[in-house]
């Protein structure tokens, strides 16, 4: 009787990147934010605004819209509108006119008014200092949240997570998390607080000059021999030259 041919066992796959420890993933995100410094020394806040009020304007007018668009719009926005109640009072159609060119303007302009007419009624027409305060306001989540805290009241508390925080902590094997309230959670776990908003800066200004969306730039990339390059295209991550077995010893 013949016996069936036994199947040879596939070739178990070698793990891209060495496993880390809790301790040593801490020590290679101190090592890659220390890098990130000195290649971005001018990192800050991208938006332009002179009080809290303004940040948070130019804020809600960020989503889905460059910070460099928002800032074309909103020098003539805030010397027409100085107050949470002029945001509230804002004629139908005027205030989305106004807006027009951050895209989204209806619910931006429905936002805007709900949260000037709360901060009127409610704050004193005042923007709150803290987390749980702001994330009441209406429109108001924890990324812009974060903004505002971390900029306009040097209150370090938590992560800001946009896309390009996303995209390059991802890559970096920070999280594997796509959730932004997850995402946070992790890098509140590898930065400590009084760090993270100049980090979040830092990781921005990264994704958007280097480690950007569709081909990052890994040949000229500041924290390259630190970066297991998840998600990167292969023919990308084979022109480069260092390899990832040296994270360990980075992160020892």
């Amino acid at each position: 009787m013949l016996r069936p041919r036994a199947t040879p066992a596939r070739p178990r796959k070698r793990r891209a990147f060495p496993r880390e420890t809790p301790e040593q993933k801490r020590r290679r995100a101190a090592l890659v934010l220390r890098r990130l410094a000195r290649a971005y020394p001018n990192a800050r806040c991208s938006l332009d605004y002179s009080s809290p009020l303004e940040l948070l304007v130019a804020t809600v007018l960020s989503a889905q819209c460059t910070d460099v668009r928002v800032n074309q719009v909103t020098p003539a926005l805030f010397r027409k509108y100085r107050t949470a109640a002029d945001y509230a009072r804002a004629p139908a159609g005027e205030l989305e006119n106004d807006i027009r060119q951050t895209g989204f303007f209806n619910s931006k302009a429905r936002s805007l008014r709900r949260t000037g007419a709360t901060l009127a009624a409610e704050c004193g027409g005042r923007v709150p200092e803290t987390m749980e305060a702001l994330v009441a306001l209406p429109g108001v989540g924890r990324k812009t949240a974060n903004v505002i805290l971390g900029n306009a009241f040097g209150k370090d508390e938590g992560f800001v997570v946009d896309t390009h925080v996303a995209r390059v902590s991802r890559r970096l094997w920070f999280t594997r998390e796509v959730d932004p309230v997850r995402i946070e959670q992790d890098l509140n776990n590898l930065v400590p607080k009084g760090r993270r908003t100049m980090a979040a800066h830092r990781l921005i200004f990264h994704g958007r000059q280097t480690c950007v969306a569709r081909r990052p730039r890994c040949e000229i990339c500041p924290v390259e021999p630190l970066c297991p390059k998840i998600g990167v295209p292969l023919e990308i991550r084979r022109a480069t030259s260092s390899h990832v077995s040296r994270l360990t010893s980075h992160a020892r």
